[in-house]
């Protein structure tokens, strides 16, 4: 029997299928609604079968794998550059055929339903925290043209404008003081999902010794650690530190020919959020090394690097080791341990 690949470009109702059995010929397409292609594939002889990795394509990976087939999620934006002319859901899938040839397009390991949890945890908090931001920053904004000007750190925000509000001889308009109320409201709300967020987190946590293990690292916390599990998932399928690193757009941007090498700044590729975290970890870990007498090799190394260096600069080349670590730490499935310096 031959070897059969379906390619399937996802949507919320439709399907288009293009089935090959032949490298760059597609054999027969078919276009079907979410229930029916459910059925389809469940008749189906076991076969390859190619997604992109996006949305709802983590779910169907998941029933397809349950029905035997053996599910490929190749990356969107590798994806792209095989559709030749304009986009349609039949060249949508043609490129996923053509694009599962090129053997330098690593697929993306499918998430488990505990992946996807911690994930959309994730997703949640940062929406609110943004929301509280943006609230915060409208109400400083509105009490500055008032003359009013609260001082930096968000914590002061809303007991200042509560004081203020309450305060007949402050200069706060009436007709605006409901309307700041409602306000201060909203971020007092907003603190406290976000809060239930972080506490469901750290439930989650409990259950994964792997989060536990990952805390070791210096700068490494609770939001980190469980936002690598859920979106990395097996760090094994990265050959090197570098390479995980590289995945996280932690490596220097290379633009090089012939003898001449020339390498820039960080590529920023890979995912935003992880790597937010993980500079923030290392912004942590400089500010505390500068309040230890004694600090242990990683963070002198970091200390002496941010003195030749800049802060800035240091806090992207500790993101970078971090990363390291994390995947040595991950990989080899032990503690982090300081390594003592020599007399």
């Amino acid at each position: 029997m031959k070897s059969t690949t379906i390619a399937v470009d996802v949507a919320k109702s439709v399907f288009e299928v293009a089935i090959s059995q032949r490298p760059g010929r597609v054999r027969e397409r078919h276009r079907l609604s979410r229930a029916r292609f459910a059925r389809f594939m469940g008749e189906h002889h076991p076969a390859t079968v190619l997604l992109e990795a996006c949305s709802s394509a983590h779910y169907w990976a998941r029933r397809l794998q349950d029905l035997g087939h053996q599910v490929v999620l190749l990356p969107p934006h590798q994806v792209r550059p095989y559709v030749p002319r304009n986009k349609t859901d039949r060249t949508d899938a043609k490129a996923i055929l053509e694009a599962y040839r090129n053997e330098e397009i690593h697929p993306v390991p499918v998430k488990s339903v505990d992946q996807q949890t911690l994930a959309a945890l994730h997703r949640i908090r940062a929406t609110w925290f943004a929301t509280r931001t943006a609230r915060i920053n409208t109400v400083r904004g509105l009490l500055r043209e008032m003359g009013v000007v609260i001082p930096v750190g968000a914590h002061h925000v809303v007991p200042q404008l509560r004081t203020l509000i309450e305060d007949a001889e402050s200069p706060i308009p009436h007709a605006l003081r409901e309307s700041l109320h409602g306000s201060a409201e909203e971020i007092r709300r907003l603190e406290t999902l976000i809060a239930g967020t972080e506490r469901e987190l750290r439930s989650l946590a409990r259950q994964m010794p792997l989060v536990t293990r990952l805390q070791t690292i210096p700068g490494i916390g609770l939001l980190t650690a469980t936002a690598l599990v859920a979106f990395v998932g097996d760090v094994k399928r990265f050959p090197s530190g570098r390479h995980f690193a590289s995945y996280l757009g932690l490596t220097p941007r290379e633009r090089s020919s012939g003898n001449i090498r020339r390498l820039g700044r960080i590529s920023k590729r890979g995912d935003t959020y992880l790597r937010m975290l993980l500079t923030h970890g290392a912004r942590s870990v400089l500010w505390s090394g500068r309040r230890t007498k004694k600090p242990e090799p990683l963070r002198a190394w970091a200390l002496q690097l941010q003195d030749r260096r800049g802060h800035n600069k240091a806090a992207i080349a500790l993101a970078n080791k971090l990363a390291r670590i994390i995947w040595a730490v991950w990989k080899e499935d032990r503690m982090f341990q300081s390594t003592p310096r020599a007399a």
